[in-house]
């Protein structure tokens, strides 16, 4: 019966996202859609990637993080520099798919190399660290000037002039100016299939014998390991699995512009925090609700532009009406009743 209700409750997540797919290719074609909003599609669905992401960190595994937005840049500049270096010698496809294997990779292994001293920490302590690690890792991107030519790869934190390439070299990485002409491989088509792997991965892992276990020690780490579950290890599957999920969020970032640029605006604080809101609006550890908050909260400032003094003001009011809807008690009681008569009427 449980597994009947796993199945079914994963099944109605996936349709959802393949719902809102449909609706919003039909009105494309349908010439229904702005240009404006088209280009906001790829944005929606990777900000819904690494709400997903965080939620496995702060809502399965019980760790605040606010650092997810450097995985996402990690995952951004590890991939773009890879197609920027095979540009014309890979077929698209396979570039493509390639640069996901190494923005995933990377930021995996950044995930795992950072979480062995960052999960010792815990609550406000942890929060720290991994904010600190996000801003550390968009100014050392900022500083680096990064390029190849036939005598092999160049380096410096100075200036691109210390390169000292020769006439046929390129420069890939240069300092705050970031990376240019990265392909743009991205579209929402393959934004949406890499959300339902990313769900599939972490709705999958929930409902596992490691899921439960890393839930064991988000609930109480003492007992899971007075039972016999190694606490680190379980920390370090789960923190390593979100932050490869924001590497693909980064890949999918890197590829739908022409210039990669490691900013405030896409890499920050303000950033990080924007994503935790996204999670907490759509409830911790519940992942469908983090990609509904997401795509809701990421459209809606942009669908309001036009009431220009009121957007911000109707976007706080919506703000608010959703962590009541989610988190006050009296909602809470009303969502539990009817959730309850509906299983009672389909059993």
């Amino acid at each position: 019966m449980a597994e009947k209700k796993r199945i079914k409750s994963n099944l109605i997540t996936y349709g959802i996202v393949i719902g809102m797919y449909l609706i919003m290719e039909i009105l494309m074609r349908t010439g229904n859609l702005s240009s404006h909003l088209k280009g906001l599609l790829v944005p929606m669905t990777y900000y819904a990637i690494i709400a997903v992401a965080l939620n496995l960190c702060v809502g399965i595994l019980g760790e605040l993080s606010i650092g997810h937005c450097g995985f996402m840049c990690i995952g951004a500049f590890a991939s773009a520099i890879f197609s920027k270096l095979t540009q014309n010698a890979l077929p698209t496809p396979i570039r493509f798919f390639l640069a996901f294997v190494v923005g995933i990779a990377v930021a995996a292994l950044f995930g795992f190399l950072i979480g062995i001293p960052v999960l010792r920490l815990k609550g406000d302590y942890l929060a720290i660290v991994t904010l600190a690690f996000g801003e550390i890792i968009k100014n050392v991107i900022n500083a680096i000037y990064f390029g190849v030519d036939s005598k092999g790869a160049h380096i410096s934190l100075n200036n691109v002039m210390d390169l000292g390439m020769e006439p046929d070299g390129q420069v890939i990485i240069n300092g705050a100016m970031g990376v240019t002409g990265t392909p743009r491989d991205a579209n929402f088509t393959i934004a949406i299939v890499v959300l339902l792997l990313a769900l599939f991965v972490v709705l999958n892992l929930m409902n596992s014998r490691d899921g439960r276990a890393i839930m064991a020690v988000r609930d109480n780490s003492i007992a899971a390991e007075s039972a016999g579950i190694n606490v680190t290890r379980y920390k370090m599957m789960a923190f390593t699995i979100s932050a490869a999920i924001a590497g693909a969020a980064g890949v999918l970032f890197s590829h739908n512009i022409t210039s990669l640029t490691a900013t405030s605006q896409y890499f920050g604080y303000n950033a990080s925090i924007m994503i935790l809101v996204y999670v907490v609006l759509g409830g911790i550890g519940n992942i469908r609700g983090s990609v509904i908050a997401a795509a809701i909260l990421y459209l809606l400032p942009e669908m309001l532009r036009g009431l220009n003094t009121y957007r911000m003001l109707i976007y706080s009011i919506v703000l608010i009406v959703m962590m009541l809807f989610n988190w006050a008690p009296a909602a809470v009681d009303w969502r539990n009743r009817v959730k309850h008569k509906f299983i009672k009427r389909n059993a």
